[in-house]
């Protein structure tokens, strides 16, 4: 649950607007907020933390639902391809 700067509950539709307005700043595509659930559980995963840890940032009470429902495996493929993209983001692109 999110609440407003007076301790009062967000109104769902106002977080989603507020959300939506975000990712256009940021300039990414917009996905319903749940989602992000899925894409945080695919990037721990990508990153190699151990699917314990996933599970409990991601609050499930079973490493099943983590691993099952919300995680995608990346390809050996995909994998070399976040590398590069790591290494591309990490390098100092002002040298």
């Amino acid at each position: 649950m999110f609440t407003t700067r007076n301790g009062t509950p967000i109104e769902p539709r106002n977080f989603n607007r507020a959300f939506e307005a975000h990712c256009q700043r940021a300039g990414v595509p917009t996905i319903r907020v749940h989602d992000t659930r899925h894409t945080c559980a695919s990037l721990l995963a990508a990153l190699d933390v151990h699917p314990r840890v996933a599970m409990r940032v991601l609050r499930h009470s079973q490493i099943s639902m983590t691993m099952d429902v919300y995680t995608q495996i990346p390809s050996p493929e995909t994998r070399k391809a976040l590398d590069r993209l790591i290494e591309n983001l990490t390098t100092d692109q002002t040298a």
